[in-house]
């Protein structure tokens, strides 16, 4: 896990409201970053006190510059500094001397360069934190508070005022989005480019902003979190206050490369992220322009109430398309009242479709589709509604906007998106939209996504936190366990080793035994009663079926005693290398048993990833497996194990009897709890556990230390 943050959290007041700036290493030079910085703030409308730093000193831009920070007459607010990176670690000394409160290092050349530009990070890093100065950077593209006029940014215009908040670790995609915003009407409330993160990273941005009066929606784009903890607390705060989109970029499974467990194969970077997201609530978006239509949505349109949503369109085809995705994400297509279909019918073309997704049919003009809307948003089933058009000869695409846009102002309760196809046939209604605050895609699925991803803002705002779940065990007795493995230089705890440690989680197990000649094992065999399954016992082996090491249904002694020596011979043959100990000798599962998988990973920034799905040697192959963070509560088990695709094999089919549910929350909940007992241990997995509709059993065990 990553170094701990401390709870103080850093005063941003004077760093986004500051009322003095130096800006160190102005430069009357157009084109230089220094003269860039002076100009912004300038244009920005600062009424604060503005100082340059230059050698040179004189004037620059109409404002006097002094020749160092010595002379500066008292210590900044905010100071933005532009100077080579040899001069910035002295400068901020300097700096903090003259008590200045926050900095802005724009300089590039640091960690992203190499061994030495890390050290010289950790230097001015060091500088900041001592003197109390909040630091953003280095390498980063600035700050932008617009609402206070201040633009300490070397960024290209000034944006627009908004209600939205954004902050980014690339500096080149800010730039992009700076842009991209200007043409579609988008304004922020702030704008930050996090750069290398020495000081103010993710988690204090979501601090600040959660509180910010100015901020109505918070963005981020995220390449990596170097604390985990904090960066899930501050979220998990934010998003009770305000919506929080995110996209998260560089999603690898390079972390699971080493791993041996199927779970440890399976859990990579990407499912982390996913699992942080969704346990603080952050909504996860996928590209740029699906961000930016979202944070329009969640800043200018209502929470959807109900999952309900109504389709009007001038074609067939985008409707069934915008149906499928309803039912694809989880939406349901709103059923009119008798009453809806019979005002339509007075109105609408006799072909028309009366029933959701309403077809207008293609010669629909702008009243016919304002006509439309006013009666499907009056039915009370009409949760939320998606406008689709498409560009026909007959459309009229500017008068159908406006109708739209009208529409979305008269209904305070029922969020309204739209989806014009095309490019060039439509971008006169698209820019309508965009100016009143209307989402609009280019295609039905990633609206009704979007409409998707509100409603589930809208029902975490209902639901009360859960606290996390405390399982019952003895840790005495665990620890002993991993305290002999790590005596014996153990990389595993296997099965036969770890029969202690479920014993005392009161994990339900098959009677388990470890027979060590054939003879033992028919001994044993006879005690648990036949049938009985056979298991190869290595503290090397961690999956058996690689050397095909189990049998099931073994009958009677004869058939005990064949089995231990194939078995036995089998993996000596196979793997020379392996320290055959015997047989695990259990006794059989009960009948009409499902194999499901529970394990966990351990995250290097988020901590324990655990995971459910179907269990078996093809756990890996099929995929079919879902995730959460630890610690849980009693609704995360529960919702894990109706997250997997196989659930209806669980719940039954064809008049089979649901397995117990509640005996599976128990035992994810009880993983949970061993992997917060346990950092000493990397990874492990239940697999399988066979359960039923009357019991559950963790058949198979294994887990993985830290090197």
């Amino acid at each position: 896990m990553a170094q701990k943050q401390t709870d103080r959290k850093p005063d941003l007041t004077p760093f986004f409201q500051p009322r003095s700036v130096a800006v160190v290493g102005a430069s009357a030079t157009p084109g230089k970053v220094g003269h860039t910085v002076l100009h912004n703030m300038i244009e920005a409308g600062f009424t604060g006190t503005l100082i340059p730093v230059n050698p040179k000193g004189g004037e620059i831009l109409g404002h006097p510059a002094v020749p160092s920070v010595d002379q500066l007459p008292h210590g900044p607010d905010l100071a933005v500094i532009t100077l080579p990176r040899q001069h910035v670690a002295e400068t901020l000394r300097q700096l903090a001397d003259k008590g200045t409160r926050s900095v802005i290092v724009i300089t590039a050349g640091f960690k992203e360069v190499g061994r030495d530009g890390w050290y010289l990070e950790q230097e001015i890093r060091k500088i900041c934190a001592q003197a109390g100065m909040a630091l953003l950077g280095p390498n980063c593209l600035g700050m932008i508070n617009a609402a206070a006029g201040v633009n300490a940014s070397f960024a290209a215009g000034q944006p627009d005022q908004g209600r939205i908040a954004f902050f980014s670790q690339s500096g080149a995609l800010c730039v992009a989005i700076l842009d991209w915003a200007a043409g579609s009407h988008m304004g922020f409330s702030k704008f930050v480019s996090l750069g290398n993160k020495a000081g103010l990273n993710e988690a204090d941005m979501l601090d600040h902003l959660a509180d910010d009066p100015e901020t109505d929606v918070i963005l981020g784009y995220v390449e990596n979190v170097e604390n985990g903890e904090a960066f899930l607390r501050s979220a998990q705060a934010a998003c009770r206050k305000k919506p929080v989109l995110m996209i998260k970029s560089g999603t690898t499974a390079a972390g699971a490369k080493a791993a041996s467990s199927h779970t440890g194969a399976i859990a990579g970077s990407d499912q982390a992220y996913e699992a942080a997201f969704r346990k603080s609530g952050i909504v996860r978006v996928r590209d740029v322009e699906t961000l930016f239509h979202l944070a329009r949505a969640f800043s200018r349109q209502p929470l959807p109430y109900g999952p309900n949503l109504a389709v009007i369109t001038n074609s067939g085809g985008p409707g069934i398309l915008a149906a499928d995705a309803c039912g694809r994400f989880g939406l349901y297509m709103a059923r009119p009242a008798q009453r809806t279909v019979e005002r339509l019918q007075a109105f609408l073309p006799p072909h028309s479709d009366f029933y959701n997704p309403f077809d207008i049919l293609g010669d629909a003009d702008a009243q016919r589709y304002r006509r439309t809307m006013e009666i499907v948003l009056d039915d009370p089933m009409t949760h939320s509604l998606l406008v689709v058009l498409t560009p026909t000869a007959q459309a009229d695409v500017e008068g159908t906007a406006r109708a739209v846009a009208d529409m979305a102002r008269r209904m305070p309760d029922k969020p309204v998106f739209a989806c014009f196809l095309g490019m060039q046939g439509v971008r006169t209604g698209k820019e309508i939209l965009d100016r009143a605050g209307v989402p609009c895609f280019v295609f039905p699925e990633p609206a009704v996504q979007g409409i998707r991803a509100m409603y589930d803002h809208f029902l975490r705002q209902q639901r009360p936190l859960e606290p996390a779940e405390t399982r019952p065990r003895d840790l005495d007795r665990a620890a002993a366990v991993v305290q002999r493995a790590r005596e014996a230089h153990a990389r595993e705890i296997v099965e036969f080793q770890a029969q202690e440690m479920l014993a005392a989680y009161d994990l339900p197990c098959p009677a388990t035994r470890l027979a060590r000649s054939s003879d033992e094992a028919v001994r044993l065999a006879d005690e648990l009663g036949y049938p009985v399954v056979l298991k190869i016992a290595s503290p090397d082996i961690s999956h058996k079926s690689d050397v095909d090491g189990v049998r099931v249904n073994v009958r009677n002694p004869e058939d005990v005693r064949r089995v231990f020596w194939d078995l036995t011979a089998r993996a000596a043959q196979l793997r020379p290398d392996a320290y055959v100990v015997g047989c695990v000798v259990q006794e059989m599962a009960p009948p009409g048993v499902k194999e499901v998988i529970v394990g966990f990973r351990r995250d290097e920034q988020f901590g324990p990833l655990i995971m459910f799905g179907l269990g078996g040697v093809y756990v890996e192959i099929m995929g079919d497996v879902a995730f959460r963070l630890a610690p849980l509560s009693r609704r995360d088990a529960f919702e894990i194990i109706r997250e997997i695709q196989s659930y209806m094999l669980l719940k039954g089919v064809r008049g089979e009897q649901p397995v117990r549910f509640e005996i599976l929350e128990e035992i994810i909940l009880t993983m949970a709890q061993l992997a917060l007992d346990f950092p000493e241990i990397l990874e492990a997995e239940f697999n399988p556990v066979l359960v039923n509709h009357e019991r559950a059993l963790v058949a198979d065990v294994r887990m993985t230390l830290r090197s």
